[in-house]
């Protein structure tokens, strides 16, 4: 299955490899398509490419790190 999301992320994960986490806590491969940061906050446009299962507990994971997931499949 391959998601399309746009995701949030707080200010205070700036510095938080979340990508890395994603990876190795995720049976997913993540795509950046488009990413933006600033001193308050930052964006990135990705495609996730796994089993739907998998995706839904990486979108909670996210969620419960303050991400705003914004899918747009």
């Amino acid at each position: 299955m391959r998601i399309t999301a746009e995701l949030t992320f707080p200010h205070d994960l700036k510095q938080r490899p979340v990508f890395y986490e994603i990876i190795k806590k995720f049976d997913v491969v993540p795509t950046i398509i488009e990413a933006s940061f600033s001193s308050s906050t930052g964006w990135a446009y990705v495609t996730l490419e796994g089993e739907e299962e998998v995706i839904k507990r990486l979108f909670e994971y996210l969620e419960s790190l303050n991400v705003i997931v914004d899918r747009r499949d």
